[in-house]
Protein backbone atom coordinates (compact mmCIF):
# COMPACT_ATOMS: atom_id res chain seq x y z
CA UNK A 1 0.00 0.00 0.00
CA UNK A 2 1.74 3.17 -0.85
CA UNK A 3 1.35 6.05 1.28
CA UNK A 4 -1.30 8.33 -0.62
CA UNK A 5 -3.49 5.27 0.13
CA UNK A 6 -2.56 5.13 3.50
CA UNK A 7 -3.77 8.73 3.82
CA UNK A 8 -6.90 8.03 2.53
CA UNK A 9 -7.07 4.59 4.93
CA UNK A 10 -9.45 5.94 7.65
CA UNK A 11 -12.26 3.67 9.98
CA UNK A 12 -15.04 6.14 11.54
CA UNK A 13 -18.83 5.52 12.22
CA UNK A 14 -21.63 7.87 11.51
CA UNK A 15 -21.16 8.29 15.45
CA UNK A 16 -18.28 9.78 15.00
CA UNK A 17 -19.28 12.74 13.12
CA UNK A 18 -21.44 14.00 15.62
CA UNK A 19 -18.45 13.49 18.47
CA UNK A 20 -18.42 16.55 21.02
CA UNK A 21 -15.11 17.64 19.10
CA UNK A 22 -17.47 18.97 16.06
CA UNK A 23 -18.37 22.11 18.24
CA UNK A 24 -14.98 22.74 19.99
CA UNK A 25 -13.65 25.75 21.56
CA UNK A 26 -11.13 27.79 20.02
CA UNK A 27 -8.74 26.47 22.69
CA UNK A 28 -9.36 23.02 21.24
CA UNK A 29 -8.46 24.20 18.23
CA UNK A 30 -5.41 25.84 19.07
CA UNK A 31 -4.11 22.82 21.48
CA UNK A 32 -4.60 20.57 18.20
CA UNK A 33 -2.44 23.13 16.14
CA UNK A 34 0.41 23.14 18.41
CA UNK A 35 -0.24 19.39 18.86
CA UNK A 36 0.07 18.86 14.49
CA UNK A 37 2.75 21.11 14.16
CA UNK A 38 5.18 19.32 16.47
CA UNK A 39 4.08 15.63 14.98
CA UNK A 40 5.70 17.08 11.91
CA UNK A 41 8.23 18.01 13.21
CA UNK A 42 8.60 14.67 15.15
CA UNK A 43 7.51 12.09 12.22
CA UNK A 44 10.01 11.11 9.65
CA UNK A 45 7.75 10.93 6.83
CA UNK A 46 9.53 8.56 4.61
CA UNK A 47 10.16 6.35 7.49
CA UNK A 48 6.46 6.42 8.21
CA UNK A 49 5.64 4.73 4.72
CA UNK A 50 6.79 1.49 5.45
CA UNK A 51 4.55 1.34 8.41
CA UNK A 52 0.99 -0.47 7.75
CA UNK A 53 -1.83 1.80 8.52
CA UNK A 54 -3.12 0.08 11.54
CA UNK A 55 0.45 0.36 13.35
CA UNK A 56 0.61 4.27 11.94
CA UNK A 57 -2.50 4.87 13.51
CA UNK A 58 -1.05 3.42 16.64
CA UNK A 59 2.32 5.17 16.46
CA UNK A 60 0.24 9.06 15.77
CA UNK A 61 -2.08 8.34 19.00
CA UNK A 62 0.90 7.08 21.06
CA UNK A 63 3.16 10.08 19.92
CA UNK A 64 -0.31 12.43 20.65
CA UNK A 65 -0.77 11.06 23.96
CA UNK A 66 2.84 12.14 25.33
CA UNK A 67 2.79 15.72 23.71
CA UNK A 68 -0.58 16.43 25.66
CA UNK A 69 1.04 15.00 29.27
CA UNK A 70 4.39 17.10 28.10
CA UNK A 71 2.07 20.35 26.68
CA UNK A 72 -0.11 19.40 30.50
CA UNK A 73 -3.27 20.18 28.41
CA UNK A 74 -6.53 21.30 30.23
CA UNK A 75 -8.82 19.41 28.60
CA UNK A 76 -10.61 16.21 29.30
CA UNK A 77 -10.74 12.39 28.68
CA UNK A 78 -13.74 13.04 25.96
CA UNK A 79 -11.69 15.90 24.29
CA UNK A 80 -8.28 13.87 24.95
CA UNK A 81 -9.67 10.85 22.46
CA UNK A 82 -11.58 13.15 20.28
CA UNK A 83 -8.68 15.15 20.04
CA UNK A 84 -6.25 12.17 19.24
CA UNK A 85 -8.61 10.93 16.47
CA UNK A 86 -8.90 14.76 14.96
CA UNK A 87 -5.38 14.44 15.08
CA UNK A 88 -5.08 11.48 12.98
CA UNK A 89 -7.73 12.33 10.86
CA UNK A 90 -5.12 15.74 9.79
CA UNK A 91 -2.39 13.37 9.69
CA UNK A 92 -3.82 10.48 7.28
CA UNK A 93 -6.88 11.68 6.09
CA UNK A 94 -8.76 14.95 4.84
CA UNK A 95 -9.11 16.24 8.70
CA UNK A 96 -12.30 17.48 9.96
CA UNK A 97 -14.30 16.03 6.52
CA UNK A 98 -13.44 12.22 7.93
CA UNK A 99 -16.03 12.74 10.41
CA UNK A 100 -18.51 13.52 7.67
CA UNK A 101 -17.46 10.79 5.36
CA UNK A 102 -17.41 8.53 7.76
CA UNK A 103 -21.82 9.40 8.34
CA UNK A 104 -23.18 6.98 5.70
CA UNK A 105 -26.44 9.01 6.04
CA UNK A 106 -24.41 12.40 4.60
CA UNK A 107 -24.64 12.49 0.74
CA UNK A 108 -23.61 15.70 -0.08
CA UNK A 109 -20.72 17.99 1.61
CA UNK A 110 -21.01 21.73 1.25
CA UNK A 111 -18.06 23.90 2.47
CA UNK A 112 -19.02 27.50 2.42
CA UNK A 113 -16.92 28.91 4.81
CA UNK A 114 -14.09 27.24 6.90
CA UNK A 115 -16.55 27.41 9.74
CA UNK A 116 -19.90 26.83 7.90
CA UNK A 117 -20.12 23.34 6.57
CA UNK A 118 -23.59 22.20 5.14
CA UNK A 119 -24.41 18.53 4.81
CA UNK A 120 -26.83 16.61 3.19
CA UNK A 121 -29.21 13.90 4.39
CA UNK A 122 -32.12 12.17 2.72
CA UNK A 123 -32.57 15.11 0.89
CA UNK A 124 -32.66 18.13 3.14
CA UNK A 125 -29.70 20.32 4.00
CA UNK A 126 -28.99 21.46 7.25
CA UNK A 127 -25.78 23.08 8.83
CA UNK A 128 -23.12 20.48 10.22
CA UNK A 129 -20.95 21.70 13.85
CA UNK A 130 -18.04 20.48 12.21
CA UNK A 131 -15.70 23.07 11.08
CA UNK A 132 -11.88 23.85 10.24
CA UNK A 133 -9.40 25.78 12.03
CA UNK A 134 -8.95 28.47 9.39
CA UNK A 135 -8.56 29.24 6.00
CA UNK A 136 -5.56 28.25 5.81
CA UNK A 137 -6.66 24.61 7.26
CA UNK A 138 -9.31 24.61 4.70
CA UNK A 139 -6.63 25.65 1.70
CA UNK A 140 -4.91 22.73 3.46
CA UNK A 141 -7.39 20.21 2.95
CA UNK A 142 -8.37 21.33 -0.73
CA UNK A 143 -4.75 20.84 -2.00
CA UNK A 144 -3.96 17.62 -0.49
CA UNK A 145 -7.65 16.67 -2.20
CA UNK A 146 -6.75 18.07 -5.65
CA UNK A 147 -3.12 16.70 -5.63
CA UNK A 148 -4.29 13.28 -5.11
CA UNK A 149 -5.50 13.41 -9.13
CA UNK A 150 -2.25 15.42 -10.14
CA UNK A 151 -4.82 18.32 -10.52
CA UNK A 152 -3.84 21.93 -8.90
CA UNK A 153 -5.12 25.14 -7.55
CA UNK A 154 -4.32 28.13 -7.20
CA UNK A 155 -4.48 32.01 -7.72
CA UNK A 156 -3.88 31.39 -11.82
CA UNK A 157 -6.42 28.59 -11.78
CA UNK A 158 -8.57 29.38 -8.77
CA UNK A 159 -11.30 26.48 -9.61
CA UNK A 160 -11.11 22.77 -9.45
CA UNK A 161 -12.60 19.55 -10.61
CA UNK A 162 -11.46 16.61 -8.53
CA UNK A 163 -12.28 13.40 -6.89
CA UNK A 164 -11.87 11.21 -3.94
CA UNK A 165 -10.26 7.69 -4.03
CA UNK A 166 -14.22 6.20 -3.42
CA UNK A 167 -15.00 8.04 -6.43
CA UNK A 168 -16.87 11.20 -4.87
CA UNK A 169 -17.02 14.18 -7.00
CA UNK A 170 -15.12 17.66 -5.71
CA UNK A 171 -15.60 20.69 -6.40
CA UNK A 172 -13.38 23.77 -5.14
CA UNK A 173 -13.48 27.16 -5.90
CA UNK A 174 -10.98 29.50 -4.36
CA UNK A 175 -9.67 33.31 -4.13
CA UNK A 176 -9.91 35.61 -6.54
CA UNK A 177 -13.28 33.68 -7.57
CA UNK A 178 -14.53 33.30 -4.51
CA UNK A 179 -15.08 36.55 -2.15
CA UNK A 180 -15.58 34.61 1.56
CA UNK A 181 -13.31 32.18 1.20
CA UNK A 182 -12.44 28.65 0.04
CA UNK A 183 -15.59 26.72 -1.12
CA UNK A 184 -15.80 23.32 -1.73
CA UNK A 185 -18.59 20.45 -2.80
CA UNK A 186 -18.36 16.93 -2.12
CA UNK A 187 -21.17 14.86 -3.97
CA UNK A 188 -20.55 11.24 -2.26
CA UNK A 189 -20.80 7.59 -3.62
CA UNK A 190 -21.98 4.57 -1.70
CA UNK A 191 -19.20 2.58 -0.54
CA UNK A 192 -21.48 -0.36 -1.90
CA UNK A 193 -23.27 0.97 -5.11
CA UNK A 194 -27.44 1.03 -5.40
CA UNK A 195 -28.82 -1.50 -7.36
CA UNK A 196 -31.98 -1.50 -9.42
CA UNK A 197 -34.19 -3.33 -6.37
CA UNK A 198 -32.78 -0.74 -4.02
CA UNK A 199 -34.29 1.92 -6.18
CA UNK A 200 -37.70 -0.14 -6.86
CA UNK A 201 -37.96 -1.28 -3.24
CA UNK A 202 -36.53 0.68 -0.92
CA UNK A 203 -36.57 3.83 -2.43
CA UNK A 204 -39.68 3.47 -4.70
CA UNK A 205 -37.98 5.47 -7.13
CA UNK A 206 -39.63 4.15 -9.84
CA UNK A 207 -41.92 0.58 -10.58
CA UNK A 208 -41.22 -3.08 -10.94
CA UNK A 209 -42.70 -2.46 -14.65
CA UNK A 210 -40.53 0.34 -15.45
CA UNK A 211 -37.41 -1.63 -14.06
CA UNK A 212 -37.82 -4.35 -16.25
CA UNK A 213 -38.66 -2.43 -19.34
CA UNK A 214 -35.05 -0.25 -18.58
CA UNK A 215 -33.51 -3.38 -18.00
CA UNK A 216 -34.26 -4.60 -21.40
CA UNK A 217 -33.35 -1.25 -22.95
CA UNK A 218 -30.15 -1.86 -21.87
CA UNK A 219 -29.66 -5.43 -23.04
CA UNK A 220 -31.31 -4.68 -26.51
CA UNK A 221 -28.73 -1.84 -27.00
CA UNK A 222 -30.96 1.24 -27.07
CA UNK A 223 -29.57 4.66 -26.64
CA UNK A 224 -30.97 6.55 -23.88
CA UNK A 225 -30.21 9.55 -22.55
CA UNK A 226 -30.51 10.59 -18.58
CA UNK A 227 -32.11 14.31 -18.02
CA UNK A 228 -32.43 15.48 -14.97
CA UNK A 229 -30.91 18.77 -12.35
CA UNK A 230 -28.52 18.90 -10.11
CA UNK A 231 -28.55 16.51 -7.08
CA UNK A 232 -31.56 14.23 -9.03
CA UNK A 233 -29.60 10.97 -9.28
CA UNK A 234 -28.27 11.21 -12.98
CA UNK A 235 -24.93 9.24 -12.42
CA UNK A 236 -26.57 7.00 -9.52
CA UNK A 237 -29.03 5.64 -12.17
CA UNK A 238 -26.53 5.68 -15.14
CA UNK A 239 -24.95 3.48 -12.88
CA UNK A 240 -27.37 1.02 -12.35
CA UNK A 241 -28.49 0.70 -15.95
CA UNK A 242 -25.03 0.15 -17.03
CA UNK A 243 -24.98 -2.73 -14.73
CA UNK A 244 -26.96 -4.78 -16.83
CA UNK A 245 -24.47 -4.44 -19.75
CA UNK A 246 -23.55 -7.98 -20.81
CA UNK A 247 -19.97 -8.70 -19.91
CA UNK A 248 -18.74 -9.89 -22.84
CA UNK A 249 -19.06 -5.85 -24.38
CA UNK A 250 -16.45 -3.61 -24.50
CA UNK A 251 -17.43 -0.67 -22.90
CA UNK A 252 -15.33 3.10 -23.05
CA UNK A 253 -16.58 5.31 -20.04
CA UNK A 254 -15.32 9.06 -20.80
CA UNK A 255 -16.14 11.93 -18.03
CA UNK A 256 -14.55 14.90 -16.91
CA UNK A 257 -13.96 13.67 -12.81
CA UNK A 258 -14.21 9.90 -13.24
CA UNK A 259 -17.17 8.78 -10.38
CA UNK A 260 -18.28 6.10 -12.63
CA UNK A 261 -18.80 2.40 -10.99
CA UNK A 262 -18.94 0.16 -13.45
CA UNK A 263 -18.69 -3.58 -12.38
CA UNK A 264 -17.81 -4.82 -16.06
CA UNK A 265 -15.29 -7.27 -16.58
CA UNK A 266 -13.70 -5.22 -19.90
CA UNK A 267 -14.65 -1.46 -19.15
CA UNK A 268 -11.71 1.83 -20.08
CA UNK A 269 -11.76 4.52 -18.80
CA UNK A 270 -10.48 8.08 -19.51
CA UNK A 271 -10.91 11.65 -17.90
CA UNK A 272 -10.53 14.90 -19.34
CA UNK A 273 -6.92 17.05 -18.48
CA UNK A 274 -7.38 20.65 -17.56
CA UNK A 275 -4.63 23.14 -19.46
CA UNK A 276 -1.58 23.18 -16.85
CA UNK A 277 -0.07 26.51 -15.51
CA UNK A 278 0.90 27.42 -19.39
CA UNK A 279 -2.25 27.22 -20.50
CA UNK A 280 -1.29 24.42 -22.23
CA UNK A 281 -2.30 20.30 -22.30
CA UNK A 282 -5.76 20.83 -22.51
CA UNK A 283 -7.81 17.15 -23.18
CA UNK A 284 -11.85 18.01 -24.09
CA UNK A 285 -14.31 15.74 -23.76
CA UNK A 286 -14.91 16.00 -27.71
CA UNK A 287 -11.22 14.85 -28.04
CA UNK A 288 -11.80 11.74 -25.73
CA UNK A 289 -15.19 10.88 -27.89
CA UNK A 290 -13.36 10.91 -30.69
CA UNK A 291 -10.26 8.86 -29.48
CA UNK A 292 -13.13 6.27 -28.10
CA UNK A 293 -13.95 5.66 -31.64
CA UNK A 294 -10.52 4.45 -32.50
CA UNK A 295 -10.61 1.90 -29.67
CA UNK A 296 -13.00 -0.78 -30.69
CA UNK A 297 -16.11 0.29 -28.11
CA UNK A 298 -19.07 -1.65 -27.93
CA UNK A 299 -20.83 0.95 -26.30
CA UNK A 300 -19.77 4.62 -25.09
CA UNK A 301 -20.96 5.80 -21.79
CA UNK A 302 -20.35 9.77 -21.02
CA UNK A 303 -20.50 11.12 -18.05
CA UNK A 304 -22.54 13.89 -19.03
CA UNK A 305 -22.42 16.04 -22.25
CA UNK A 306 -22.03 19.39 -21.99
CA UNK A 307 -20.63 21.08 -25.19
CA UNK A 308 -19.82 20.36 -28.48
CA UNK A 309 -19.05 16.89 -28.03
CA UNK A 310 -22.41 16.55 -28.33
CA UNK A 311 -21.93 16.30 -32.30
CA UNK A 312 -19.62 13.38 -31.93
CA UNK A 313 -21.98 11.58 -29.55
CA UNK A 314 -24.84 11.50 -31.85
CA UNK A 315 -22.16 10.65 -35.11
CA UNK A 316 -21.18 7.62 -32.78
CA UNK A 317 -24.58 6.67 -32.13
CA UNK A 318 -25.53 6.75 -35.51
CA UNK A 319 -22.77 4.78 -36.74
CA UNK A 320 -22.80 1.35 -34.92
CA UNK A 321 -22.01 2.13 -31.03
CA UNK A 322 -25.81 1.18 -29.95
CA UNK A 323 -26.36 0.76 -26.77
CA UNK A 324 -24.51 3.85 -25.52
CA UNK A 325 -25.61 6.12 -22.45
CA UNK A 326 -24.88 9.78 -21.25
CA UNK A 327 -26.68 12.23 -18.65
CA UNK A 328 -27.70 15.81 -19.48
CA UNK A 329 -28.83 18.94 -17.08
CA UNK A 330 -32.70 19.40 -18.25
CA UNK A 331 -35.86 20.05 -16.43
CA UNK A 332 -37.97 17.87 -18.51
CA UNK A 333 -37.27 15.32 -21.73
CA UNK A 334 -38.53 17.83 -24.17
CA UNK A 335 -35.28 20.85 -23.19
CA UNK A 336 -32.95 17.92 -22.60
CA UNK A 337 -33.68 17.74 -26.70
CA UNK A 338 -33.46 21.20 -26.97
CA UNK A 339 -30.24 21.58 -25.17
CA UNK A 340 -28.68 18.95 -27.03
CA UNK A 341 -29.66 20.99 -30.57
CA UNK A 342 -27.59 24.14 -28.70
CA UNK A 343 -24.64 21.49 -28.13
CA UNK A 344 -24.95 20.63 -31.49
CA UNK A 345 -24.59 24.81 -32.77
CA UNK A 346 -21.67 25.01 -29.81
CA UNK A 347 -19.51 22.63 -32.36
CA UNK A 348 -19.68 25.35 -35.14
CA UNK A 349 -20.75 23.08 -38.16
CA UNK A 350 -23.36 25.23 -39.43
CA UNK A 351 -26.08 22.46 -39.66
CA UNK A 352 -29.38 24.00 -40.23
CA UNK A 353 -31.81 22.86 -37.50
CA UNK A 354 -33.51 20.23 -39.18
CA UNK A 355 -30.44 18.43 -40.38
CA UNK A 356 -29.55 18.89 -35.95
CA UNK A 357 -32.97 17.46 -35.09
CA UNK A 358 -32.43 14.38 -37.89
CA UNK A 359 -29.65 13.80 -35.99
CA UNK A 360 -30.67 13.68 -32.81
CA UNK A 361 -33.98 11.89 -33.32
CA UNK A 362 -32.02 8.96 -35.15
CA UNK A 363 -29.25 8.30 -32.44
CA UNK A 364 -31.36 8.64 -29.14
CA UNK A 365 -34.72 6.33 -28.09
CA UNK A 366 -35.03 6.59 -25.20
CA UNK A 367 -35.33 10.15 -22.62
CA UNK A 368 -35.80 9.49 -18.78
CA UNK A 369 -36.64 11.98 -16.99
CA UNK A 370 -35.54 12.06 -13.24
CA UNK A 371 -36.60 14.37 -10.82
CA UNK A 372 -35.97 15.29 -6.81
CA UNK A 373 -38.98 16.22 -5.32
CA UNK A 374 -39.61 19.36 -2.68
CA UNK A 375 -39.57 16.67 -0.12
CA UNK A 376 -35.89 15.45 -1.22
CA UNK A 377 -36.96 11.99 -2.91
CA UNK A 378 -36.23 10.91 -5.95
CA UNK A 379 -37.77 9.52 -8.94
CA UNK A 380 -38.03 8.44 -12.40
CA UNK A 381 -40.48 11.28 -13.22
CA UNK A 382 -41.01 10.37 -17.00
CA UNK A 383 -39.92 7.87 -19.50
CA UNK A 384 -40.45 9.13 -23.03
CA UNK A 385 -39.34 7.52 -26.55
CA UNK A 386 -38.48 9.65 -30.06
CA UNK A 387 -40.33 8.31 -32.49
CA UNK A 388 -39.44 10.07 -35.46
CA UNK A 389 -39.92 13.69 -36.76
CA UNK A 390 -42.93 15.54 -38.02
CA UNK A 391 -42.06 18.24 -40.34
CA UNK A 392 -39.16 20.19 -38.12
CA UNK A 393 -40.15 18.76 -34.77
CA UNK A 394 -38.71 15.87 -33.24
CA UNK A 395 -41.86 13.63 -31.94
CA UNK A 396 -41.68 12.05 -28.51
CA UNK A 397 -44.38 9.55 -26.50
CA UNK A 398 -44.66 9.51 -23.07
CA UNK A 399 -44.56 5.38 -21.91
CA UNK A 400 -44.67 6.00 -18.19
CA UNK A 401 -45.14 8.97 -15.42
CA UNK A 402 -45.39 9.97 -12.30
CA UNK A 403 -48.48 11.53 -11.23
CA UNK A 404 -47.95 14.21 -8.56
CA UNK A 405 -51.47 14.42 -6.49
CA UNK A 406 -50.50 16.68 -3.62
CA UNK A 407 -48.28 17.21 -0.30
CA UNK A 408 -49.48 15.64 2.82
CA UNK A 409 -49.12 17.68 5.91
CA UNK A 410 -45.44 16.51 6.47
CA UNK A 411 -44.21 17.66 3.49
CA UNK A 412 -44.33 14.45 1.90
CA UNK A 413 -45.14 14.97 -2.02
CA UNK A 414 -47.69 12.50 -2.54
CA UNK A 415 -48.97 10.83 -5.90
CA UNK A 416 -48.64 7.38 -8.38
CA UNK A 417 -46.69 6.39 -11.05
CA UNK A 418 -48.79 5.27 -14.07
CA UNK A 419 -48.00 3.42 -17.83
CA UNK A 420 -49.85 5.92 -20.05
CA UNK A 421 -51.18 3.07 -22.31
CA UNK A 422 -49.13 3.36 -25.52
CA UNK A 423 -46.93 0.60 -26.39
CA UNK A 424 -43.83 1.52 -27.71
CA UNK A 425 -42.03 1.45 -31.20
CA UNK A 426 -39.33 -0.49 -29.49
CA UNK A 427 -40.76 -3.23 -28.37
CA UNK A 428 -39.79 -4.65 -31.92
CA UNK A 429 -36.75 -4.41 -30.97
CA UNK A 430 -36.72 -5.78 -27.81
CA UNK A 431 -38.18 -8.96 -29.73
CA UNK A 432 -35.48 -9.27 -31.40
CA UNK A 433 -32.97 -9.46 -28.58
CA UNK A 434 -35.35 -12.18 -26.86
CA UNK A 435 -37.18 -9.91 -24.69
CA UNK A 436 -41.00 -10.28 -24.76
CA UNK A 437 -42.87 -7.13 -22.56
CA UNK A 438 -46.35 -8.39 -22.07
CA UNK A 439 -49.09 -5.79 -23.04
CA UNK A 440 -50.63 -5.53 -19.60
CA UNK A 441 -47.41 -3.73 -18.62
CA UNK A 442 -48.30 -1.00 -20.89
CA UNK A 443 -52.36 -0.59 -19.56
CA UNK A 444 -53.28 2.80 -18.07
CA UNK A 445 -55.29 1.43 -15.45
CA UNK A 446 -51.93 -0.15 -13.96
CA UNK A 447 -51.10 2.44 -10.80
CA UNK A 448 -48.29 2.05 -8.46
CA UNK A 449 -48.43 4.02 -5.16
Amino acid sequence: MSFREKLTAIDGSAAEARAPAAGASDDYFAIKTRIHLKLLDKFDLAALEALPGPLLRAEIAAMTERLLDDEQAAINELERRSLIRDIQHEMLGFGPLELLMADPTVSDILVNSYHRIFVERRGKLELSPVRFTDEKHLLRIIDKIVSLVGRRIDESSPMVDARLPDGSRVNAVIAPVALDGPMMSIRRFAHIPLKMHNLVNDLRSLTPDMATMLEGLCKAKVNMVISGGTGAGKTTLLNILSGFIPPDERIVTLEDAAELQLQQPHVVRMETRPPNIEGKGEITQRALVRNALRMRPDRIIIGEVRGAEAVDMLQAMNTGHDGSLTTIHANNPRDALSRLENMVGMANLNLPHKAARQQIASAITVVIQALRLIDGRRKITSIQEITGMEGDIITMQEIFAFRQTGVATDGTVEGYFQATGVRPKFSERLRSFGIAMPDTMFDSARRFQ
